[in-house]
């Protein structure tokens, strides 16, 4: 199918669907219910940068810029980057010990729901078949069908399917290999780097994710109708349960095309008979047509709408670099809390090696999730929030960036989820003697509370409740570090 016909059938599909290219009737649709139920994801940044594993997923960006470290780097490791640019490594980029079924495994044991691989990053390497990019990792470098093989493992281990692609950025971002004599200017190459549009305001010192004014100059119709379509093929060809776009489409020029595109995601969604969801940035949607998510950072406070965190275990990339450092089980499982406690998901993301294997610290914060999620998951999955997220002094900041650093948690720090008649108050600090000042006795006009238990222990015999807490006693402190969760019937 050619781009027009693609264009003609995005047209027709929009004009006899139920959802419209205009956010009036986009706003009518609704967040999954399994999606809500679910909480955690697992994110995976996978691709050719995973064979340099220097400085960040960036690093196609990084090594033509002669002010970036990534570009020192790479002359002295590589060479030139007129003879040996970002194309010469998909050779290496092998993955000769990809296991589709071992992953997905992992992520079962984790607790993971759904899964979500980046399909096609920042640096235009589609990691999936599609008759619009030769750059695909099933004709050259693995020549496997990453997305394909995942999404049947998924169906097969009873996980979810969700796909993420950042083409948007494409547009510009080899766009500093302009600025000299390298490979992003030799025509050969042109369908695999870009336009790579340069002008001042896609400078590197001025393109920065926090301070970049992107609304200033917009993509040509060319590429914006390109990207629809390739958008749209993955659409139809794996069907993902949840679409995750990063952050350029918050670009003015993409407006009219994202409403294009959500309305046949809507709308092929309700012909395959399944609840989808597009995971957002910025002010790309309006909050009630797709699902705000907020790259490593949180909410201070319950949202009123539903939304998600994307982080990452690795602190200094999302894909994988040989220097990375990690983030604890404790801190990932405790983020976890805090925003399910907020209304929210977690997607969290693990960054595989060139060769297909996911490293020992990833694979060890999972296995660690997962075992605690076999005793506290009652209070996580399916859940919604209480009245407050929580109590004591120690919370999130608002916004983006700001998750790399564990929170000083306490024992008298709580965060609270409810289901089905029962609280569930998650202390963040294990303790012997637990006071939960949010459960005081009101003058007996407030709500009974019938028992509490503490998940994997059972009954707790020895709990009283006054005008300034609920003291729960234990026998001794619990034998771990991670949050403890107290399931409370309310009467």
């Amino acid at each position: 199918m050619t781009t027009q016909e693609y264009l003609r059938l995005i047209d027709e599909v929009n004009e006899n669907g139920r959802y419209k290219a205009d956010w009036p009737s986009l706003s009518h649709h609704k967040v999954p219910e399994w999606y809500m139920r679910d909480k955690l994801g697992v994110f995976i940044h996978w691709g050719i940068y995973s064979v340099p594993a220097y400085g960040c997923e960036w690093y196609s960006r990084g090594m033509y810029d002669k002010n970036s470290g990534d570009f020192k780097h790479h002359r002295e490791t590589y060479g030139d980057q007129k003879t040996f640019g970002y194309k010469d490594f998909i050779p290496m980029f092998k993955a000769e010990k990809f296991d589709a079924s071992e992953w997905v495994s992992l992520f079962k044991k984790a607790g993971i729901r759904y899964v979500m691989p980046v399909a096609e990053h920042h640096d235009g390497f589609a990691m999936y078949a599609t008759e619009f990019n030769r750059w695909n990792a099933v004709d050259m470098g693995p020549c496997r069908n990453v997305v394909g093989e995942l999404k049947a493992e998924c169906e097969k281990q009873g996980l979810t399917l969700c796909a993420s692609t950042h083409r948007a950025e494409h547009y510009f971002f080899m766009n500093m290999g302009r600025t000299f004599d390298s490979d992003v200017n030799d025509e050969a190459y042109a369908d695999f780097y870009g336009p790579a549009v340069y002008c001042k305001e896609f400078d590197s010192d001025v393109l920065h994710i926090t301070t970049a004014d992107t609304y200033s100059v917009g993509a040509s119709k060319e590429w914006l109708e390109d990207w629809l379509v390739r958008t749209c093929e993955l659409i139809d060809k794996y069907q993902p349960s949840v679409l995750y776009f990063d952050w350029w489409i918050h670009n003015h020029s993409f407006k009219p095309y994202l409403k294009k595109l959500a309305a046949y995601y809507y709308n092929r969604a309700e012909e395959w008979g399944k609840e989808v969801t597009i995971n957002y940035k910025h002010e790309a949607f309006p909050h009630t047509v797709a699902t705000f998510d907020i790259e490593r950072g949180a909410q201070s406070a319950i949202s009123p709408w539903y939304w998600q965190t994307d982080t990452a275990i690795g602190k200094c990339s999302w894909g994988y670099r040989k220097d990375n450092e990690y983030k604890t089980a404790r801190q990932v499982i405790c983020d976890l809390v805090d925003i399910v406690s907020k209304n929210g998901n977690l997607l969290i993301n693990i960054g595989p090696k060139a060769d297909g294997t996911i490293t020992d610290e990833e694979t060890e914060v999972l296995l660690t999730m997962g075992k605690w999620l076999e005793v506290n998951g009652e209070g996580i999955y399916g859940t919604t929030y209480w009245k407050q997220f929580g109590e004591g002094t120690v919370n999130a900041e608002d916004g983006q960036f700001k998750d790399n650093d564990e929170k000083a948690f306490t024992s008298e720090d709580f965060r609270f989820t409810f289901k089905n008649g029962y609280l569930y108050a998650f202390q963040m600090r294990p303790s012997k003697n637990v006071k939960i000042k949010s459960l005081r006795d009101y003058d007996h006009n407030n709500f009974l509370i019938e028992s509490v238990e503490i998940l994997g222990e059972g009954s707790i015999a020895s709990y009283t409740r006054n005008a300034e807490y609920l003291e729960i006693n234990l026998d001794s402190v619990p034998d771990t570090d991670l949050p403890v969760c107290y399931k409370i019937a309310i009467g």
